[in-house]
């Protein structure tokens, strides 16, 4: 008798409050992140170091450039991931922005070891990241290439946005000092080792 294959159960969609929870915590702490990443003069990859670095270089806020660095992206998100996805992408870049502006004045850092405070902003980060991922969006820009890479060809998000980073941080050498650069690639360097360890669709698919 041939035998008979069992199809896994689909997994259930998250519903909408867990989806508002998830993209609010994940922006949440990306915010903590990057706050703790200015307040030692880092920098970070893909379009949130752009931000980082177009702040730097003229003076506006990290939370309105990231926004608006962000625009010409979501027509790629919604041709290629689907309405739902851009949707949730632009609010969780939405939210960020917000939680980036808010955050100086709500939680300030003091007496930080750079060493361990890069190490501990890409776990931060990585964490945000993680949420917003398994909640369906994404912050925006080099991140929606990221996952559609991952979703069409099975390339690792984490090792994409490596690729992108490099990019980044060739830029960045050209405005902070070689160690403060360092500082800035090992915190990047363990925000995407965590996230392209953790972030796979086949264990975790619920969207």
């Amino acid at each position: 008798m041939a035998e008979q294959t069992e199809t896994a159960p689909e997994a259930p969609r998250h519903t909408l409050f867990e989806d508002v929870q998830g993209i609010v915590f994940g922006t949440a702490m990306m915010a903590v992140g990057l706050g703790l990443l200015q307040h030692l003069g880092l920098v970070t990859g893909q379009t949130a170091g752009l931000s980082l670095l177009i702040s730097k270089w003229t003076g506006l806020g990290f939370g309105p450039v990231f926004f608006v660095i962000n625009l010409p992206f979501y027509w790629f998100g919604f041709v290629r991931m689907g309405r739902r996805f851009t949707i949730k992408t632009f609010a969780a870049v939405g939210l960020m922005s917000f939680f980036s502006m808010v955050q100086p004045h709500v939680l300030n850092f003091e007496g930080v070891n750079p060493y361990a405070g890069a190490v501990i902003a890409g776990m931060i980060l990585a964490a945000g990241l993680l949420a917003v991922f398994r909640h369906g969006a994404s912050m925006g820009g080099f991140g929606i290439l990221a996952l559609f890479f991952q979703d069409r060809f099975g390339f690792r998000a984490g090792w994409f946005q490596m690729a992108v980073d490099a990019m980044v941080f060739a830029l960045a050498a050209i405005t902070i000092s070689p160690f403060t650069l360092l500082l800035s690639v090992i915190g990047a360097a363990v925000m995407n080792a965590i996230i392209g360890i953790n972030h796979r669709r086949d264990r975790y698919v619920a969207m």
